[in-house]
């Protein structure tokens, strides 16, 4: 481990979007091909009003990042500024930091959706009723608010490069988990990584999947803590409460406006409290039930 001191210029350089714009083509020449095959095998795996909207949250939030990138940077080289320790940049401080990354991306992954103020941070991922590769395309345009869970990765004093080059990949990785065409993958796979077919029960509204496998790259650590689902009856996607829309803004900020509602309308800082902390299932199952009972 070494001392120093980092600058902002000493990394504002590194422009981490250029692997999203590198890796692009290929991923829309797998969607290309998915489309094809589902085509092909009539599987109605794609919607074009579905697509586009995927698409258009994907390009924004691609741009919004861009836009970022400085603020970023900041933020992480000011927390691992403060850190007393720092790691060397070595081939295994790579593997110490996607495991450790890794372990923080599950619990993040899991907040999000037991947390309705977080939720709202997530929920555009989970709203398409369909499930293929453009649906990775649906990161949130606030997904950047959850920057607060990984600050502890830069706290035990992993290099700012190695957390954005670990960190990028393991968002790529997500990729290819978004399909209905791979199967179940040898028994060693599907043990350690999360593959396809759990990530496909995590997509689920079936209630036997709802907050299900929310592994990013390791599966291990929903069997180690109790959340791990295997793929057994077909998964039904979407969400709990259908938003029915394509609008991409809409999609990105419905449960924004619908938390500030609920705020409006809180007559105690507990109510306040519950509706930002509860749990979202539970929120829009109550309101759905409520809904039906004035019919």
């Amino acid at each position: 481990m070494t001392q120093e001191t980092l600058t902002l210029e000493d990394v504002q350089n590194y422009d981490f979007t250029t692997i999203i714009w590198i890796v692009a083509p290929i991923m829309f020449f797998f969607v290309a091909l998915e489309y094809y095959l589902s085509y092909k095998k009539d599987l109605k795996l794609y919607s074009l009003k579905d697509f586009l909207a995927s698409t258009s949250i994907g390009l924004v939030n691609v741009l919004l990042n861009g836009l970022m990138k400085v603020g970023v940077f900041f933020v992480f080289l000011f927390f691992y500024n403060l850190s007393p320790f720092k790691i060397s940049i070595t081939w295994w401080s790579f593997v110490l930091c996607f495991i450790t990354l890794d372990f923080c991306r599950y619990w993040a992954h899991r907040i999000a959706h037991e947390q309705r103020f977080w939720w709202s941070t997530h929920v555009v991922h989970h709203s398409s009723e369909y499930y293929n590769f453009s649906v990775s395309f649906r990161l949130s345009w606030t997904q950047n608010l959850k920057i607060i869970f990984f600050l502890p990765v830069i706290l035990l004093g992993f290099h700012p490069l190695v957390f954005l080059i670990v960190h990028q990949l393991a968002v790529l990785y997500q990729f290819w988990l978004h399909t209905e065409l791979i199967g179940k993958l040898p028994k060693p796979i599907e043990f350690i990584f999360t593959t396809p077919s759990h990530h496909r029960v995590h997509h689920s509204t079936n209630s036997k999947y709802i907050d299900k496998n929310y592994g990013s790259t390791l599966i291990i650590w929903d069997r180690m803590f109790g959340t791990f689902q295997e793929e057994e009856e077909k998964p039904v996607y979407g969400i709990t409460k259908p938003v029915n829309s394509h609008n991409p803004v809409y999609l990105v900020f419905h449960e924004w406006i619908a938390v500030c509602k609920d705020l409006y309308k809180a007559n105690s800082l507990k109510n306040a409290w519950n509706i930002l902390f509860g749990s979202p299932v539970e929120y829009h199952k109550n309101e759905m039930k409520a809904e039906k009972s004035k019919v």
